[in-house]
Protein backbone atom coordinates (compact mmCIF):
# COMPACT_ATOMS: atom_id res chain seq x y z
CA UNK A 1 0.00 0.00 0.00
CA UNK A 2 1.52 3.51 -1.28
CA UNK A 3 -0.71 4.99 0.58
CA UNK A 4 0.25 3.49 4.40
CA UNK A 5 3.00 3.85 6.79
CA UNK A 6 5.08 0.52 8.03
CA UNK A 7 5.18 -0.32 11.37
CA UNK A 8 7.06 -3.14 13.09
CA UNK A 9 5.88 -4.65 16.41
CA UNK A 10 8.79 -6.62 18.76
CA UNK A 11 7.75 -9.49 20.42
CA UNK A 12 8.88 -10.78 23.94
CA UNK A 13 7.47 -13.59 26.08
CA UNK A 14 5.25 -14.69 22.93
CA UNK A 15 8.42 -16.14 21.31
CA UNK A 16 9.04 -18.81 24.21
CA UNK A 17 5.71 -20.28 23.69
CA UNK A 18 6.50 -23.12 21.42
CA UNK A 19 3.81 -24.47 19.73
CA UNK A 20 1.36 -22.83 20.88
CA UNK A 21 2.81 -19.53 19.71
CA UNK A 22 1.16 -19.24 16.63
CA UNK A 23 -2.22 -18.96 18.96
CA UNK A 24 -0.76 -15.98 20.61
CA UNK A 25 0.62 -14.11 17.75
CA UNK A 26 -2.84 -14.55 15.93
CA UNK A 27 -4.60 -12.67 19.44
CA UNK A 28 -2.14 -10.28 19.39
CA UNK A 29 -3.10 -9.28 15.52
CA UNK A 30 -6.67 -9.59 16.31
CA UNK A 31 -6.38 -7.53 19.04
CA UNK A 32 -4.44 -4.72 17.34
CA UNK A 33 -6.65 -4.67 13.95
CA UNK A 34 -9.78 -4.75 16.49
CA UNK A 35 -8.40 -1.26 17.67
CA UNK A 36 -7.99 -0.09 14.38
CA UNK A 37 -10.99 -0.75 13.04
CA UNK A 38 -11.98 1.28 10.55
CA UNK A 39 -8.80 1.92 8.96
CA UNK A 40 -6.82 -0.51 6.53
CA UNK A 41 -4.30 -2.60 7.83
CA UNK A 42 -2.25 -5.61 6.32
CA UNK A 43 -0.22 -7.70 8.65
CA UNK A 44 2.79 -9.90 8.01
CA UNK A 45 4.99 -12.33 9.86
CA UNK A 46 8.36 -12.75 10.30
CA UNK A 47 10.27 -14.33 13.26
CA UNK A 48 9.99 -12.53 16.15
CA UNK A 49 8.77 -9.66 14.68
CA UNK A 50 4.81 -8.89 13.45
CA UNK A 51 4.73 -5.92 10.91
CA UNK A 52 1.34 -3.69 10.38
CA UNK A 53 1.06 -1.70 7.66
CA UNK A 54 -1.71 0.97 8.30
CA UNK A 55 -3.02 3.37 5.92
CA UNK A 56 -2.14 7.14 6.61
CA UNK A 57 -5.62 8.50 6.80
CA UNK A 58 -5.42 6.65 10.75
CA UNK A 59 -4.68 9.40 13.19
CA UNK A 60 -1.18 8.80 15.05
CA UNK A 61 -2.81 9.21 18.02
CA UNK A 62 -4.57 6.27 17.45
CA UNK A 63 -1.93 4.27 16.07
CA UNK A 64 0.18 5.22 19.22
CA UNK A 65 -2.39 4.90 21.96
CA UNK A 66 -3.04 1.03 19.92
CA UNK A 67 0.63 -0.15 20.36
CA UNK A 68 1.29 1.51 23.66
CA UNK A 69 -1.84 0.01 25.05
CA UNK A 70 -2.02 -3.48 23.53
CA UNK A 71 -0.61 -6.45 25.61
CA UNK A 72 1.90 -8.86 24.08
CA UNK A 73 3.53 -5.62 22.51
CA UNK A 74 7.34 -5.30 23.89
CA UNK A 75 8.46 -2.52 21.40
CA UNK A 76 7.26 -0.70 18.19
CA UNK A 77 8.36 1.59 15.60
CA UNK A 78 7.51 3.29 12.80
CA UNK A 79 9.61 1.54 9.75
CA UNK A 80 10.96 1.85 6.26
CA UNK A 81 11.33 -1.60 3.96
CA UNK A 82 13.73 -1.29 0.60
CA UNK A 83 15.47 -3.48 -1.15
CA UNK A 84 18.98 -5.35 0.15
CA UNK A 85 20.98 -3.13 -1.99
CA UNK A 86 23.59 -0.89 -0.12
CA UNK A 87 22.84 2.09 -2.05
CA UNK A 88 18.71 1.96 -0.94
CA UNK A 89 20.40 1.03 2.11
CA UNK A 90 21.58 4.14 2.40
CA UNK A 91 18.65 6.48 1.10
CA UNK A 92 16.33 5.09 2.94
CA UNK A 93 18.31 5.57 5.63
CA UNK A 94 18.53 9.25 5.02
CA UNK A 95 14.31 9.69 4.51
CA UNK A 96 14.23 7.47 7.77
CA UNK A 97 16.55 9.92 10.12
CA UNK A 98 14.87 13.46 8.67
CA UNK A 99 12.60 12.76 11.78
CA UNK A 100 12.32 12.18 15.40
CA UNK A 101 14.58 11.33 17.26
CA UNK A 102 17.27 12.16 15.19
CA UNK A 103 15.50 15.15 13.48
CA UNK A 104 16.92 17.13 16.43
CA UNK A 105 20.83 16.99 14.43
CA UNK A 106 22.16 16.24 17.96
CA UNK A 107 23.23 13.81 20.50
CA UNK A 108 24.28 10.48 20.58
CA UNK A 109 23.70 7.30 18.59
CA UNK A 110 24.62 3.97 17.82
CA UNK A 111 23.64 1.92 14.68
CA UNK A 112 22.69 -2.01 15.21
CA UNK A 113 22.35 -3.90 12.28
CA UNK A 114 21.15 -7.76 12.32
CA UNK A 115 21.57 -10.36 9.19
CA UNK A 116 18.61 -12.58 8.93
CA UNK A 117 19.47 -13.60 5.42
CA UNK A 118 23.20 -14.48 5.39
CA UNK A 119 24.07 -14.62 1.85
CA UNK A 120 23.56 -10.54 2.04
CA UNK A 121 27.25 -9.71 1.17
CA UNK A 122 28.05 -7.05 3.25
CA UNK A 123 28.73 -8.55 7.33
CA UNK A 124 26.85 -6.86 9.91
CA UNK A 125 29.82 -4.63 11.19
CA UNK A 126 30.22 -3.13 7.68
CA UNK A 127 26.07 -1.57 7.63
CA UNK A 128 26.60 -0.07 10.69
CA UNK A 129 29.60 1.85 9.22
CA UNK A 130 27.54 2.62 6.42
CA UNK A 131 24.93 3.38 8.39
CA UNK A 132 26.84 5.84 10.92
CA UNK A 133 28.46 7.68 7.95
CA UNK A 134 24.51 8.13 6.95
CA UNK A 135 24.05 9.61 10.18
CA UNK A 136 26.96 12.07 10.38
CA UNK A 137 27.04 12.90 7.07
CA UNK A 138 23.52 14.59 7.49
CA UNK A 139 24.20 15.14 11.07
CA UNK A 140 27.74 16.68 11.86
CA UNK A 141 27.11 17.39 15.10
CA UNK A 142 26.36 14.38 16.00
CA UNK A 143 28.64 11.92 17.43
CA UNK A 144 28.86 7.58 18.19
CA UNK A 145 28.32 5.81 21.69
CA UNK A 146 27.80 2.47 21.33
CA UNK A 147 27.47 1.75 25.30
CA UNK A 148 24.59 4.59 26.05
CA UNK A 149 23.51 5.77 22.86
CA UNK A 150 20.66 9.06 22.97
CA UNK A 151 18.96 7.33 19.85
CA UNK A 152 19.44 4.00 17.68
CA UNK A 153 19.07 3.23 13.61
CA UNK A 154 18.40 -0.24 13.24
CA UNK A 155 18.85 -2.08 10.01
CA UNK A 156 17.04 -5.60 9.38
CA UNK A 157 18.03 -7.75 6.37
CA UNK A 158 15.46 -10.30 5.88
CA UNK A 159 13.66 -10.65 3.00
CA UNK A 160 14.22 -6.80 2.34
CA UNK A 161 15.80 -4.80 4.18
CA UNK A 162 13.85 -3.19 6.93
CA UNK A 163 15.23 0.22 9.14
CA UNK A 164 13.91 1.77 11.95
CA UNK A 165 15.14 4.18 14.60
CA UNK A 166 14.58 3.64 18.67
CA UNK A 167 11.52 1.37 19.34
CA UNK A 168 9.31 2.73 21.81
CA UNK A 169 8.13 0.53 24.80
CA UNK A 170 5.02 -1.52 24.99
CA UNK A 171 3.42 -2.81 27.90
CA UNK A 172 4.59 -6.33 26.99
CA UNK A 173 2.85 -9.88 28.65
CA UNK A 174 0.56 -11.95 26.80
CA UNK A 175 -2.21 -10.65 24.70
CA UNK A 176 -5.69 -10.41 26.26
CA UNK A 177 -7.95 -12.99 25.88
CA UNK A 178 -5.32 -15.73 25.70
CA UNK A 179 -6.12 -16.23 29.42
CA UNK A 180 -9.89 -16.66 29.40
CA UNK A 181 -12.19 -14.86 31.23
CA UNK A 182 -12.85 -12.88 34.91
CA UNK A 183 -14.41 -9.95 36.52
CA UNK A 184 -13.02 -7.04 38.47
CA UNK A 185 -14.26 -5.75 41.77
CA UNK A 186 -13.78 -2.39 40.65
CA UNK A 187 -13.69 0.46 43.76
CA UNK A 188 -12.96 3.79 43.15
CA UNK A 189 -9.78 3.66 44.73
CA UNK A 190 -5.88 3.49 43.73
CA UNK A 191 -5.54 -0.23 44.02
CA UNK A 192 -8.54 -2.45 41.67
CA UNK A 193 -7.23 -0.48 38.12
CA UNK A 194 -4.08 -1.55 39.16
CA UNK A 195 -4.98 -5.08 39.86
CA UNK A 196 -7.03 -4.65 36.42
CA UNK A 197 -4.01 -3.87 34.49
CA UNK A 198 -1.49 -6.51 36.19
CA UNK A 199 -4.23 -9.46 35.46
CA UNK A 200 -4.86 -8.10 31.60
CA UNK A 201 -0.77 -8.07 31.23
CA UNK A 202 -1.33 -12.07 31.95
CA UNK A 203 -3.44 -12.35 29.23
CA UNK A 204 -7.52 -12.14 31.06
CA UNK A 205 -9.86 -10.61 29.50
CA UNK A 206 -12.09 -8.61 32.23
CA UNK A 207 -15.46 -6.89 32.94
CA UNK A 208 -15.98 -5.05 35.64
CA UNK A 209 -18.49 -4.82 38.71
CA UNK A 210 -18.87 -1.98 40.59
CA UNK A 211 -21.18 -1.46 43.88
CA UNK A 212 -22.99 1.28 44.29
CA UNK A 213 -25.08 2.55 47.60
CA UNK A 214 -26.83 5.89 46.06
CA UNK A 215 -28.16 7.63 47.92
CA UNK A 216 -24.95 7.41 50.91
CA UNK A 217 -22.53 7.02 47.67
CA UNK A 218 -23.08 10.31 45.32
CA UNK A 219 -23.60 9.73 41.01
CA UNK A 220 -20.61 11.52 41.37
CA UNK A 221 -19.10 8.80 42.76
CA UNK A 222 -20.22 6.46 39.79
CA UNK A 223 -19.11 9.27 37.20
CA UNK A 224 -15.38 8.50 39.21
CA UNK A 225 -15.82 4.36 38.48
CA UNK A 226 -16.96 5.56 34.68
CA UNK A 227 -14.13 7.32 34.03
CA UNK A 228 -11.98 4.16 35.66
CA UNK A 229 -13.30 2.04 33.30
CA UNK A 230 -12.87 4.17 30.49
CA UNK A 231 -9.12 4.69 30.88
CA UNK A 232 -8.74 0.64 31.49
CA UNK A 233 -10.54 0.17 28.97
CA UNK A 234 -7.54 0.41 26.15
CA UNK A 235 -5.72 -2.11 28.12
CA UNK A 236 -8.84 -4.63 28.68
CA UNK A 237 -9.59 -4.90 24.81
CA UNK A 238 -12.95 -3.01 25.78
CA UNK A 239 -14.81 -4.34 28.74
CA UNK A 240 -18.14 -3.50 30.58
CA UNK A 241 -19.27 -1.83 34.00
CA UNK A 242 -21.67 -3.73 35.78
CA UNK A 243 -23.46 -1.81 37.97
CA UNK A 244 -24.42 -3.13 41.16
CA UNK A 245 -27.48 -1.78 43.46
CA UNK A 246 -26.39 -2.11 46.87
CA UNK A 247 -27.83 0.10 49.55
CA UNK A 248 -30.55 -2.54 50.56
CA UNK A 249 -28.12 -5.10 50.74
CA UNK A 250 -26.00 -2.68 53.02
CA UNK A 251 -28.50 -1.63 55.22
CA UNK A 252 -30.02 -5.05 55.91
CA UNK A 253 -26.35 -5.94 56.83
CA UNK A 254 -26.04 -3.10 59.32
CA UNK A 255 -28.95 -3.80 61.02
CA UNK A 256 -28.40 -7.96 61.00
CA UNK A 257 -24.35 -8.19 62.03
CA UNK A 258 -22.22 -7.23 64.92
CA UNK A 259 -20.91 -4.02 64.07
CA UNK A 260 -17.21 -4.53 63.95
CA UNK A 261 -18.12 -7.39 61.49
CA UNK A 262 -20.26 -5.36 58.90
CA UNK A 263 -17.00 -5.23 56.67
CA UNK A 264 -16.66 -8.61 56.61
CA UNK A 265 -19.96 -8.99 55.96
CA UNK A 266 -20.19 -6.53 53.37
CA UNK A 267 -17.14 -8.06 51.77
CA UNK A 268 -18.72 -11.10 51.78
CA UNK A 269 -21.95 -10.23 50.26
CA UNK A 270 -19.94 -8.84 47.61
CA UNK A 271 -18.09 -11.67 46.94
CA UNK A 272 -21.33 -13.46 46.60
CA UNK A 273 -22.56 -11.14 43.80
CA UNK A 274 -19.65 -11.36 42.45
CA UNK A 275 -19.81 -15.15 41.65
CA UNK A 276 -23.13 -14.86 40.56
CA UNK A 277 -22.33 -12.39 38.00
CA UNK A 278 -19.47 -14.17 36.43
CA UNK A 279 -21.17 -17.23 36.21
CA UNK A 280 -23.51 -15.23 34.33
CA UNK A 281 -21.28 -14.00 32.25
CA UNK A 282 -19.01 -17.17 31.96
CA UNK A 283 -15.94 -15.91 33.99
CA UNK A 284 -13.67 -18.54 34.97
CA UNK A 285 -12.09 -16.39 37.99
CA UNK A 286 -12.53 -12.84 40.37
CA UNK A 287 -10.07 -10.53 40.61
CA UNK A 288 -9.67 -7.70 43.77
CA UNK A 289 -7.34 -5.26 44.65
CA UNK A 290 -6.82 -6.38 48.05
CA UNK A 291 -3.17 -6.71 49.23
CA UNK A 292 -2.12 -8.53 52.26
CA UNK A 293 -2.78 -6.62 55.75
CA UNK A 294 -3.30 -3.20 54.14
CA UNK A 295 -6.55 -2.70 55.75
CA UNK A 296 -8.69 -4.97 58.48
CA UNK A 297 -10.96 -6.84 55.57
CA UNK A 298 -7.32 -8.21 53.82
CA UNK A 299 -5.91 -10.11 56.48
CA UNK A 300 -5.65 -13.76 56.02
CA UNK A 301 -8.02 -14.52 58.01
CA UNK A 302 -10.39 -12.26 56.65
CA UNK A 303 -9.33 -12.92 53.22
CA UNK A 304 -10.37 -16.85 53.91
CA UNK A 305 -13.65 -16.03 54.90
CA UNK A 306 -14.95 -13.76 52.30
CA UNK A 307 -12.92 -16.51 49.25
CA UNK A 308 -15.42 -18.93 50.52
CA UNK A 309 -18.24 -17.02 49.36
CA UNK A 310 -16.87 -17.72 45.96
CA UNK A 311 -17.01 -20.87 43.75
CA UNK A 312 -14.60 -19.02 41.60
CA UNK A 313 -10.75 -18.58 42.00
CA UNK A 314 -10.12 -15.53 43.46
CA UNK A 315 -7.05 -13.42 42.10
CA UNK A 316 -5.35 -10.94 43.95
CA UNK A 317 -2.36 -9.73 41.75
CA UNK A 318 -1.50 -6.92 44.70
CA UNK A 319 -1.39 -9.43 47.33
CA UNK A 320 2.27 -8.98 47.95
CA UNK A 321 3.03 -5.71 47.03
CA UNK A 322 3.28 -2.39 49.21
CA UNK A 323 1.00 0.33 48.68
CA UNK A 324 3.89 3.14 47.46
CA UNK A 325 4.69 0.21 44.47
CA UNK A 326 0.95 0.03 43.27
CA UNK A 327 0.68 3.87 43.86
CA UNK A 328 3.63 4.11 41.27
CA UNK A 329 2.11 1.54 38.75
CA UNK A 330 -1.20 3.69 38.84
CA UNK A 331 0.73 6.81 37.65
CA UNK A 332 2.27 5.18 34.84
CA UNK A 333 -1.25 3.77 34.03
CA UNK A 334 -3.16 6.83 34.52
CA UNK A 335 -5.70 5.80 36.80
CA UNK A 336 -4.00 7.63 39.79
CA UNK A 337 -5.49 11.13 39.34
CA UNK A 338 -8.61 9.91 38.75
CA UNK A 339 -8.45 7.32 41.96
CA UNK A 340 -7.68 10.08 44.38
CA UNK A 341 -10.46 12.00 43.93
CA UNK A 342 -12.79 12.55 47.32
CA UNK A 343 -15.81 10.37 46.15
CA UNK A 344 -15.78 8.16 48.40
CA UNK A 345 -17.35 4.18 47.97
CA UNK A 346 -19.86 2.10 49.83
CA UNK A 347 -17.76 0.17 52.60
CA UNK A 348 -15.81 3.54 53.43
CA UNK A 349 -19.04 5.17 54.48
CA UNK A 350 -20.40 1.75 56.32
CA UNK A 351 -16.96 1.25 57.64
CA UNK A 352 -17.17 0.14 61.56
CA UNK A 353 -14.73 2.63 63.81
CA UNK A 354 -13.21 -1.29 65.15
CA UNK A 355 -13.62 -3.73 62.15
CA UNK A 356 -12.27 -7.12 63.34
CA UNK A 357 -9.26 -8.17 62.24
CA UNK A 358 -8.60 -11.46 62.71
CA UNK A 359 -12.13 -13.08 62.22
CA UNK A 360 -12.91 -16.70 63.44
CA UNK A 361 -13.76 -18.71 60.03
CA UNK A 362 -16.35 -20.60 61.61
CA UNK A 363 -17.98 -17.80 64.00
CA UNK A 364 -18.04 -15.53 60.87
CA UNK A 365 -19.54 -17.90 58.30
CA UNK A 366 -22.59 -18.93 60.91
CA UNK A 367 -23.43 -15.01 61.42
CA UNK A 368 -23.47 -14.58 57.77
CA UNK A 369 -26.10 -17.62 56.95
CA UNK A 370 -27.88 -16.32 59.73
CA UNK A 371 -28.21 -13.08 57.95
CA UNK A 372 -30.59 -14.37 55.68
CA UNK A 373 -29.56 -11.93 52.77
CA UNK A 374 -29.41 -14.31 49.65
CA UNK A 375 -32.76 -12.94 48.89
CA UNK A 376 -31.77 -9.27 48.75
CA UNK A 377 -28.42 -10.08 46.69
CA UNK A 378 -30.42 -12.14 43.91
CA UNK A 379 -32.42 -8.64 43.20
CA UNK A 380 -28.98 -6.63 43.61
CA UNK A 381 -28.37 -8.91 40.67
CA UNK A 382 -31.43 -8.66 38.90
CA UNK A 383 -31.66 -4.96 38.44
CA UNK A 384 -27.69 -4.56 37.97
CA UNK A 385 -26.91 -1.87 34.98
CA UNK A 386 -24.50 -2.58 32.35
CA UNK A 387 -22.21 0.16 30.42
CA UNK A 388 -20.14 -1.33 27.50
CA UNK A 389 -16.97 0.78 26.80
CA UNK A 390 -15.26 -0.11 23.52
CA UNK A 391 -10.90 -0.36 22.97
CA UNK A 392 -10.75 3.30 22.54
CA UNK A 393 -12.22 4.36 26.17
CA UNK A 394 -15.44 5.67 24.82
CA UNK A 395 -18.50 4.54 26.65
CA UNK A 396 -21.09 2.81 23.99
CA UNK A 397 -24.77 4.29 24.40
Amino acid sequence: MNDSTLYLVKLGEISLKGLNRDFFEKRLKNNIKHKLKGYRTQVSKQKGRIFFEISNDCPKEIIERTFSTTFGVVGYSRCLRCEKDMEQIKETARLLIEDAPFSSGKGSFKSISKRADKQFPFTSYDIDCELGGVVLDTYPEMHVDVKNPDMIITCEIRDKAYLYTSAKPGPGGLPVSTAGKGMLLLSGGIDSPVAAYRMAQRGLKMECIYFHAYPYTSELALEKVKTLTSLLAPYLQGTRLHVVPFTEAQLWIKQHSPEDETTLMFRACMMKVANKLSLQQEGLCIVTGEAMSQVASQTLESLSFTDSMSDQVVMRPLVGMDKQEIMDLAKKIGTYETSILPYEDCCVIFSPRHPLVRPDKKTVTEHYHAMGIEALLDEAVTNTEVFDFGPDGQQRF
